[in-house]
């Protein structure tokens, strides 16, 4: 069963069929070649998408549009370049900072990058920056948005691995304030060494609208202080915190920016079920895949090789690490957590290292996937923006940011402390 699963998979993907069919394609063809019923490929999609925690997907997807097409991403960037702008790189760090703050409100990565890009790029543009490093900075900034709490991706790892997804979230912040210092630091030296300063404040804010601009941000400051205060105090689950930030993003659209219209409902609902609908369906598909993966015993056969091959710790994430960067350059991020969790976590938890550790290190290794080709999600969003080709952005601006990105996860992983520090603070550990 475990040849024609892999060997199905990879025929299916070689042909062209999308990733979720060829995952539960594979499914059916390994289980109509045993004695099993059939009808198991059908129950185990059912059963993997039957879960009340996945519900907070599409509450997140609608909130993290509600925000965007409120008027919040202005806000923040604004905001933010009341306090950076002027630096050398300004217009990129302020790109950095804003991505930082959106991704704790839409849980997205090419949302993260397609809201604040959208703003962000032509303004780059204007003041001089070069194409390829501006269209990097967003692609590269964007992928904050699934390590930021509220985080999808976080959501279909506590699915998969039965972690916490509040110890998740809280997991997330310091690597991702650590990732957004790397890339501040280095859209600094670039700004410095090519002379990149701001010589068009036109779409600025005055000094004397600081202060306004300051209160105009705290709605959109004050989501993720909601959703995980209420989360920690008890008030309401991951999944309710969903609802929470719907209704509040429903607020401030309608009565406090009043940028948000009724028109714009429809919309906002489509694409957010049709988002929601793709990462359920691969998560179904992958729930089929993996369970004739447990079945096989394939984790315990991995477990055996890799302690075979070395029960040192450190040798170990040195290969998760490398494993989880080829993977996300041609898999997508839920997909690649589905299929690819269950096997290395028991292998994980014998070596002593903590789930909620693991999780933030492999959502970061598919988070760096967002940049590299040929999948590289976020490269078609920023390369969108400008109607430019994904070649274009692909440069040492680019490598530049993935180095970065890389030896910050290497911090990271090596010092666990960064992510489980306040999941344990706050749970008296």
């Amino acid at each position: 069963m475990a040849s024609i699963l892999f060997v199905g998979l990879i025929v299916l993907i070689v042909i062209g069929m999308p990733l979720a069919y060829a995952l539960g394609g594979s499914a059916f063809l390994a289980i109509v070649s045993s004695d099993l019923p059939n009808i198991l490929t059908v129950q185990r999609f059912f059963t993997g998408v039957d879960s009340f925690t996945l519900m907070a997907i599409p509450f997140f997807m609608i909130s993290g549009s509600l925000m965007s097409k409120g008027g919040v991403s202005n806000r923040l960037i604004k905001l933010c370049s009341i306090f950076l702008r002027k630096f050398p790189g300004g217009l990129a760090i302020v790109t950095v900072v804003a991505c930082t703050f959106f991704g704790a409100i839409s849980g997205s990565a090419p949302a993260t990058a397609a809201a604040i890009g959208g703003i962000m790029i032509p303004v780059m543009l204007k003041n001089r920056y070069a194409p390829d490093f501006a269209m990097s900075t967003v692609a590269s900034a964007g992928y904050l948005g699934v390590i930021i709490p509220p985080s999808i991706t976080m959501v279909t790892y506590g699915v998969a691995a039965g972690a916490s997804i509040g110890d998740m979230f809280m997991a997330g912040i310091f690597p991702g304030l650590l990732l957004c210092l790397g890339m501040c630091a280095y859209s600094f030296f670039v700004g410095r060494k090519n002379n990149y300063i701001m010589v068009r404040e036109e779409a600025q804010p005055e000094d004397g609208n600081i202060l306004r601009t300051v209160v105009e941000a705290i709605p959109a400051l004050l989501m993720p202080i909601i959703i995980l205060g209420g989360i920690y105090g008890g008030i309401f689950t991951p999944t309710e915190a969903g609802c929470v930030s719907v209704v509040y993003g429903l607020l401030v659209g309608f009565f406090i920016y009043k940028e948000l219209k009724l028109s714009d409902l429809p919309g906002i609902f489509k694409s957010s079920a049709l988002s929601t609908s793709m990462i359920l369906l691969i998560i179904g598909c992958a729930s089929a895949f993996g369970n004739i993966i447990t079945r096989e015993m394939i984790p315990n056969k991995v477990a055996t090789l890799l302690i075979g091959f070395s029960d040192n710790k450190v040798v170990f994430l040195i290969l998760v690490n490398v494993l989880l960067l080829i993977v996300g350059c041609f898999m997508e991020t839920n997909t690649a957590i589905m299929i690819i969790a269950p096997i290395l976590l028991p292998v994980a938890q014998q070596l002593g290292i903590d789930i909620v550790h693991f999780g933030i290190i492999m959502v970061i290794n598919l988070a760096i996937g967002l940049l590299t080709p040929p999948l590289g999600m976020n490269l078609y969003v920023a390369t969108g923006i400008t109607g430019k080709k994904v070649s274009d952005i692909l440069g040492k601006n680019l490598i530049g940011y993935i180095v970065i990105s890389i030896a910050i996860l290497l911090i990271i992983t090596y010092v666990p402390s960064i992510s489980t520090f306040l999941p344990g603070l706050i749970a008296g550990r």
